[in-house]
């Protein structure tokens, strides 16, 4: 699934195109109840004419209240609608909360550098990371343009001198290089903020 950003994929699911803010659907079913000022009385006086003719609606944020106008019918479509549009909003937070996502969030740059800092996890917990970046190079890294792979310790390792094109090949490759670390590397108390500098050292990266 293409990574857009939230409001490319509002338009692309048509949710602006189709008018479904509160605004714009009272704008569809009604209209405002106004007022106008009345120079012999020298003061705004609202219309009584709508007065018990229609239903009125109240906006809680600025106090204008709409003369609802709308059939049951429009009513009902505004309402699919809107449950159409919850459903996507729904399945969008599902995804994004989903599998390496939940863990690592969106990557959304096309040239990025993964800085691996195990400190000194435990076998299980070392094994359990290497899951979890497994799984973001396969589901995630996958689709965009370069990456590389630092592994903070004393003796800073590279899976590449550089970002490397992405492709299955180097995704798998990637994959093999990481499950053959060795869990016990040294580490110093500057290995983190060095292998940060590298990563960033190469012009090439976004993130």
């Amino acid at each position: 699934q293409s990574l857009v950003s939230s409001s490319k994929w509002l338009q692309r699911y048509g949710l602006k195109r189709n008018k479904l803010s509160l605004s714009q659907i009272l704008s569809q079913v009604g209209f405002q109840h106004r007022k106008d000022y009345v120079t012999t009385l020298g003061k705004p006086v609202a219309s009584r004419y709508a007065d018990g003719l229609f239903p009125q609606y109240k906006r809680a944020q600025d106090g204008s209240v709409y003369n609802l106008t709308a059939k049951k019918e429009l009513i009902l479509h505004f309402v699919d609608c809107l449950i159409g549009a919850i459903e996507l909003y729904q399945q969008r937070m599902e995804w994004l909360t989903s599998e390496s996502r939940q863990i690592f969030g969106v990557i959304q740059e096309q040239c990025i550098v993964i800085v691996l800092d195990f400190g000194t996890a435990a076998p299980t917990e070392f094994d359990l990371c290497r899951d979890a970046l497994s799984m973001v190079l396969v589901e995630q890294v996958i689709q965009i343009s370069r990456f590389n792979l630092i592994r903070a310790a004393q003796d800073l390792m590279k899976w590449q001198q550089k970002c490397t094109p992405v492709s299955e090949d180097t995704v798998n490759s990637a994959v093999t290089w990481l499950w053959k670390l060795d869990h016990v590397a040294a580490v110093s108390h500057t290995s983190s903020a060095e292998a940060l500098l590298e990563a960033m050292g190469d012009e090439a990266v976004s993130s």
